[in-house]
């Protein structure tokens, strides 16, 4: 089967949604190719997303972002794109039970986190334990104890960034790294009653309030490289200042794009590729 579409949106998260309603709301065709939970599922609540003065979690943001975009006929698909490729100036992009035509793309594909092995992770991320983002939520962690896990010198830069918050912050580091920057070594990590436990060689166990993971993400750009876009350094795609990758009308917007890896900052450059991707299609 064929679809047809003048805008595809790849990736159902905060991004994604937000360029699907503005596409909707310039009249445009749109489909969201939706391949799983977005990583703001892991939000147990964010006080940093605009207009939500006591907070939001991450599922019931995600909702009401996709019923905004249902209310102005965004089409969603379940599934992911298995390949994509360029063609007479448009696109054709192949899902398990799909090939889509689009004359224009945006991805907002994200990125995923490296996470420790321990037990009890996912769940502690929840309860908001064990935590991602020190911009979203360190706030919420003044003058708590803290410690920090890391195999690299981004766990340096996370200490530093938190002891604006508190000075009861702690660098863990793992095996790969033993030694890094003065940081602590450990024998065992566990979560226990809403706090994490570090036993460590010789030393008594401690416990902290929050366990923050600088342990670094991998963007999902794997669609975009087949294309031959570039990436930066970091893995990131690089875009023009709307949005546009180094192919010609392949957009990117959200955390797999170089930047802050924020709701606020996503939803501000989903508005500038969908601007971006209307005027094309309109040969403005």
């Amino acid at each position: 089967m064929s679809l047809e579409f003048e805008a595809v949106i790849v990736g159902a998260g905060p991004a994604g949604m937000t360029a699907a309603t503005y596409l909707a709301r310039f009249r445009r065709r749109v489909l969201v190719v939706d391949g799983g939970p977005s990583r703001a599922t892991w939000i147990p609540e964010s006080h940093n997303t605009p207009g939500f003065p006591h907070g939001v979690g991450g599922d019931e943001l995600l909702r009401r972002l996709r019923e905004q975009a249902e209310a102005f006929g965004v089409v969603f698909e379940a599934g992911r794109v298995g390949d994509i490729r360029g063609t007479d100036g448009a696109f054709i992009l192949e899902t398990a039970d799909q090939r889509i035509n689009a004359a224009t793309v945006l991805l907002a594909t994200g990125v995923v986190d490296r996470l420790p092995g321990i037990e009890g992770i996912e769940a502690a991320i929840l309860a908001s334990v064990a935590r991602i983002c020190p911009i979203c939520d360190a706030f919420e962690a003044i003058d708590r104890r803290i410690a920090v896990l890391a195999d690299g010198p981004l766990g340096d830069r996370e200490v530093r960034f938190l002891q604006t918050y508190s000075q009861d912050v702690t660098l863990l580091t793992l095996e790969a790294s033993r030694g890094h920057g003065g940081a602590v070594r450990f024998e065992d990590l566990r979560f226990d009653g809403g706090q994490l436990v570090v036993r460590r060689p010789g030393v008594a166990e401690t416990r902290y309030d929050h366990l923050y993971l600088a342990l670094g993400c991998a963007s999902q750009t794997e669609l975009a490289i087949r294309l031959g876009a570039l990436q930066d350094e970091g893995g990131s795609l690089l875009v023009d200042s709307r949005q546009m990758t180094t192919v010609e009308g392949l957009y990117a917007a959200g955390d797999v794009v170089r930047g802050l890896n924020q709701i606020a900052v996503a939803a501000g450059e989903a508005a500038v590729a969908a601007t971006a991707m209307h005027n094309r299609l309109r040969g403005a």
